[in-house]
């Protein structure tokens, strides 16, 4: 009598698991689609990419939580890596602290609490955590790959790495906010991704319209600044 009810819920977790994988890979696809994209865009001072592919994560990480976050963030890192990248094992590591530290922190918070609010807090801790990684392991690593001496990159990180990665990350919360709930509706409607643990209502109330208006007014202005950053854009004469 106790082996039947074992019996019935494999199948369900199996299912669930594999659900879970698709999604999880359909993430990871997209995200090296929209990192080979960006490397097209101009980037800043020569070395610096305005990269997408941190919305992609997070939308996964408020999915299915910070672990999955990270091992999206790890095999799209390694897959670009192995296949269009051309920073080797410095840019693994690199993509891996960054995104990581964004995705996985959003993630855990909004776990705790899902709501707007836990969202909203998610996101930008994320964008600060990934900030000061950022800072510290260009101060550790950039002059080693870039063959300069550490003076110039620690002249740069108040001037360049910090901006950078707060207008880039920035840009990849507001798409956060912009994107998971379209998202989210296809993976369910598909059934690929785990119901609203929330009733109805509050899932409705979570990204309404004037979130959305706020992040399409955050996301238009960091690109502004992007396009300066990267000198599409000229100030003044």
């Amino acid at each position: 009598m106790q082996t039947q009810p074992e019996l019935t819920q494999t199948p369900n977790r199996s299912r669930i698991n594999t659900h879970t994988l698709v999604s999880m890979a359909m993430l990871c696809a997209i995200s090296l689609v929209l990192t080979y994209v960006c490397r097209f865009v101009p980037k800043v001072q020569g070395i610096l990419s305005f990269d997408l592919k941190d919305a992609v994560v997070v939308i996964g990480g408020f999915l299915f939580g910070p672990l999955p976050a990270l091992a999206i963030t790890v095999i799209s890192a390694l897959i670009e890596m192995v296949t269009f990248s051309t920073t080797g094992p410095t840019g693994l590591i690199m993509n891996i602290i960054s995104t990581g530290a964004f995705a996985c922190t959003a993630a855990a918070i909004y776990k705790r609490k899902r709501t707007m609010a836990g969202a909203v807090s998610g996101l930008v801790t994320g964008v600060v955590a990934m900030t000061v990684a950022m800072l510290l392991w260009n101060f550790l690593i950039t002059p080693i790959y870039m063959e300069v001496p550490r003076a110039v990159v620690t002249a740069m990180l108040p001037t360049v790495f910090l901006p950078f990665n707060l207008v880039k990350g920035g840009i990849n919360a507001a798409l956060v906010m912009l994107l998971y709930k379209p998202v989210v509706t296809a993976l369910r409607k598909a059934r690929l991704a785990p119901e609203s643990p929330s009733n109805s209502a509050d899932a409705q109330r979570r990204f309404g319209v004037g979130h959305v208006i706020a992040a399409l007014f955050v996301l238009v202005t960091l690109v502004l600044l992007a396009l300066v950053m990267m000198g599409v854009l000229k100030i003044g004469g």
